[in-house]
């Protein structure tokens, strides 16, 4: 940015500045120092001595020059006011050091943002609380008078004046009073060479922002650069060239003109990926990553957008994404350059929970193992009560973006309460997800399932064990609908899911079932630190009774993503032995105020409710709640949930307090 100035005619000005002597032995500092030469004393001649005129000898009356660097400690002599001893003592103290105070008068009117920069930059600022000399708090007075000069013309006053002055004591106060002086504003402004953007002229001009009768900020200039190089990719140039923008001030009339060139250049569409290298990907699965198709208009933020999707990757230690000259002069290709990350990964996990146990839990995967983006992960889980092992292959962006496919065979031992099963399980899906990088307003899922599954429960009727082995086929599909301002946090908006899937069981007769569920939450916040959050779930299975499902497919309830207070799926009707036997219906019911407490803390009191029926139908009857208080830190990746909840009606053998950490909130 270049700042020329128009200074009006005026007549010459001598300027005297003089430094006095402040009390405490602290001199009083001068705005601007003006250097001029010094002037030894005529040599003179001591009255009653024998020597001769000597030119190194000085009068003993004449007072003496400040030495505010002397380090020599100066006797204590007790002078009478107005002595010349007392003020030779005063020079001589100048160079003690002491704590000191400081302070900026002048500027409420300039805006806080000049205070705050010059907080951040001040010398005064960054050396508070340090002991100093009297050379020292006058250099760095200086240092910042001159930077609060500068910054107050950056705001536009470029006819601001900052002195700078030292209030004496045995905690010197430094203060710097500025006059800003008239605020000088724009009288015209031009951007030459705009008018060969055609119909999209009037956007970048609009995009700049900045027109005559603006405050000549240069804050603003940089901001209204920024837009423009952004909106001017956006409409459609790649290779538009702006110049540096040419500010010419007129102190006279306290006004200001600024040009800037603009060269859009032409127009262009999308032309093809041009890849530098294929050791990750090839040009085709860049492609099928990318917002945008060949043909369409050129717009940057789909380069922006496809550099953070191959960022989100986990693939690629850096990119490079550009625009380059396509193949006909109304086409722009895209070069894209990209650096492989390591492609292993090796992840552990420790847990404990009520009704879960204690668990470890180990991932090593190869995130690249069948390119493009072919992932391979050997699972291990290590619990008293669950033992898994899994592999597992999965692509991300397949076929599209943000669509994920994966497989998984899995062999496991889950003991729990309402069970014991042994089972073998064949898996694949399509699904399109979300994450906190992009996340999604719709997402849905479709898959398929092959298990057989060894369980043991017990007859309701007589607690008597049995064991069972089923083979089942399942066809698993989801669809969501996100209308929440945030995944992990969400304070406004809703969200509605759904899911179906239609099962065949072979356990001595072939016969199908269908399990069905609904959940929906609300949020809605009431000023800046309080958010009402609500939600429910409900689901059925049809088509067969619950002795006749397999004990690992009924629905349960309880635990910290069902009803707080409860143990893991300790809610509903129970057998004999006074464990838990899941049903064919369920109904949950949540309701929290999350409540911004100071700094990146909350907390939460909470009210669940919710209960398991043996009907197929949800029952609203004979509901179980569960009360509590949540703790919230907000981290920078999300909430820390800790919560605490204790059950209001609980059956026999309810434990009376349940805890619960997670990630995220409760829903």
């Amino acid at each position: 940015m270049m700042v020329r100035v128009r200074r009006p005619r005026r007549s010459a000005a001598i300027i005297c500045l003089a430094m006095g002597l402040g009390g405490a032995g602290w001199p009083a500092v001068a705005a601007a120092q003006v250097a001029s030469p010094v002037t030894s004393p005529a040599a003179q001649t001591i009255p009653g001595s024998d020597l001769p005129d000597d030119p190194t000898m000085l009068d003993p009356s004449a007072p003496l020059a400040p030495l505010p660097e002397i380090g020599v400690a100066w006797p204590d002599l007790a002078t009478a006011p107005g002595d010349p001893m007392a003020t030779m003592a005063a020079t001589v103290d100048a160079a003690a050091e002491r704590r000191y105070r400081w302070r900026v008068d002048g500027i409420d009117g300039a805006g806080e943002l000049v205070r705050q920069r010059f907080e951040q930059l001040s010398t005064l600022d960054a050396n508070d609380g340090e002991p100093a000399n009297a050379a020292q708090l006058d250099r760095r007075a200086r240092e910042d008078a001159q930077l609060l000069t500068n910054l107050l013309r950056g705001a536009g006053y470029y006819d601001a004046q900052v002195t700078t002055r030292i209030e004496p004591g045995n905690e010197p106060t430094v203060l710097l009073e500025a006059v800003p002086g008239n605020l000088y504003r724009f009288a015209g402004v031009t951007l030459d060479g705009v008018t060969a953007a055609g119909d999209k002229a009037a956007p970048l001009e609009k995009a700049f922002g900045i027109k005559p009768g603006d405050p000549v900020n240069a804050d603003t200039i940089v901001a209204g650069e920024a837009r423009l190089k952004t909106v001017v990719g956006e409409e459609g140039f790649p290779f538009a060239k702006l110049g540096d923008p040419q500010i010419v001030v007129d102190r006279a009339a306290r006004t200001a003109t600024l040009d800037l060139t603009v060269g859009p250049g032409s127009p262009r569409r999308y032309g093809r990926i041009v890849m530098a290298n294929d050791k990750l990907f090839d040009a085709r699965h860049v492609q099928e990553i990318a917002r945008f198709s060949p043909g369409q208009p050129y717009d940057s933020a789909g380069l922006d957008d496809l550099r953070r999707a191959l960022v989100q990757t986990g693939l690629v230690s850096s990119v490079e994404v550009k625009p380059v000259p396509g193949d006909t002069p109304e086409t722009v290709n895209i070069a894209v350059t990209l650096e492989p990350a390591p492609p292993h990964t090796i992840a552990g996990e420790l847990g404990y929970g009520t009704g879960e146990g204690a668990s470890a839990t180990v991932n090593w995967t190869d995130r690249n193992l069948f390119p493009p983006e072919g992932a391979l992960t050997l699972r291990s889980v290590l619990g008293t009560r669950e033992q898994l092992g899994a592999i597992v292959f999965r692509r991300n962006n397949f076929q599209g973006r943000d669509r994920v496919l994966t497989a998984q065979f899995s062999a496991a031992h889950i003991l729990r309460d309402a069970y014991e099963a042994k089972t073998l399980s064949l898996s694949a899906g399509l699904e399109r997800q979300t994450n906190i990088f992009f996340q999604k307003t719709w997402t849905w899922s479709l898959g398929g399932e092959l298990l057989t599954s060894d369980e043991r429960d017990v007859i309701e009727s007589t607690g008597q064990p049995r064991r069972r082995t089923f083979f089942i086929g399942a066809l698993p599909t989801s669809l969501n609908y996100d209308g929440s301002d945030d995944l992990l946090n969400p304070t406004r908006g809703f969200r509605l899911g759904g899911r179906i899937s239609p099962e065949v069981s072979l356990q001595g007769s072939v016969f199908g079932y269908t399990r069905t569920q609904i959940d929906a939450s609300l949020y809605h916040p009431f000023g800046d630190r309080v958010v009402l959050a609500a939600r429910t779930r409900l689901g059925t299975i049809l088509g067969a009774p619950r002795d006749q499902i397999a004990p690992s497919r009924r629905f349960y309830a309880g635990g910290g993503a069902s009803v707080r207070g409860y143990g893991f799926q300790a809610i509903g009707p129970r057998d004999a032995n006074n464990d838990p036997i899941g049903g064919r219906s369920l109904a949950e019911f949540s309701i929290e105020a999350r409540v911004r407490t100071f700094g990146n803390f909350g907390v939460v009191p909470f009210l669940d409710a919710g209960n398991i029926s043996t009907s197929p139908l949800p029952r609203l009857t004979g509901l179980r709640f569960g009360t509590g208080l949540g703790v919230r830190y907000y981290s920078n990746f999300g909430p820390i949930r800790l919560d605490v909840g204790t059950p209001l009606n609980p059956q026999k053998g309810d434990s009376r307090v349940a805890v619960y950490v997670s990630l995220g909130q409760a829903f």
